[in-house]
């Protein structure tokens, strides 16, 4: 049994943080619901914002979100060198915070994806890769409407030589900037990628590939 207590940021329009404290729980790890409007983190190992609309996606997602009182303990366990995950909706709040480079725009074709997807594993210098081989192909879902990855020329420059893109898709879904399907912080502590680990976590789902994801941020607790 593993010790550590995850945290789950929920948002109003969460709707993936059940799936993610399954998965956890499948895993020995006790997990811990935090409320966005809340600042105390609780003592928790670790920190995943999970997918969906938080504030209904008004504005733009994660626009609002970034201003809940959890996000400043956010930054400020980030900052301490501790994991945090963010999926699909929780990386957009994470770029939106300003936790991670970049920025996620409407996919390129203008509608919704709903579909599994293969991924090449670019680096595994990150909290949710490092367990992970350079080159390997993970199979996970995508759900979303703004996966599109974009930032500056000069930032892509930066994530590249700073070994920072995490997932990249093998055949580009959404028209995100190099294929990108997810990025760290320079230390490697945060990533936010748009593929959903938690619904490949059993057999009867079609891949397991998402418990490679959990699998290192939980040995980088």
């Amino acid at each position: 049994m593993i010790a550590e207590t995850v945290g789950i940021v929920v948002f109003p329009g969460s709707n993936c943080e059940y799936d993610v404290a399954s998965v956890l729980g499948n895993l020995g790890v006790q997990t811990q619901f935090i409320w966005h409007g809340q600042a105390d983190l609780g003592g928790v190992s670790g920190i995943v914002l999970p997918g969906g609309f938080a504030h209904g996606d008004y504005l733009r997602p994660g626009a609002i979100a970034r201003f809940s009182p959890v996000m400043s303990s956010v930054a400020e366990f980030a900052k301490s060198g501790r994991s945090v995950l963010g999926i699909c909706n929780g990386f957009q709040v994470l770029t939106e915070a300003g936790l991670l480079p970049g920025a996620l725009q409407k996919n390129s074709m203008l509608k919704f994806l709903c579909k599994e997807v293969e991924l090449e594993v670019v680096s595994t210098r990150s909290a949710a890769t490092s367990l992970s081989q350079s080159g390997q192909i993970l199979r996970l879902p995508v759900n979303h409407f703004e996966g599109n990855y974009t930032c500056h020329i000069d930032t892509l420059n930066e994530l590249e030589a700073n070994d920072q893109v995490v997932l990249r898709y093998i055949e580009n879904p959404n028209g995100s900037m190099n294929s990108i399907a997810g990025v760290s912080s320079k230390e490697g502590n945060v990533v936010g990628m748009m593929p959903h680990p938690e619904r490949a976590c059993d057999d009867l789902l079609g891949s397991v590939d998402g418990l490679q994801i959990f699998k290192s941020f939980l040995a980088n607790l």
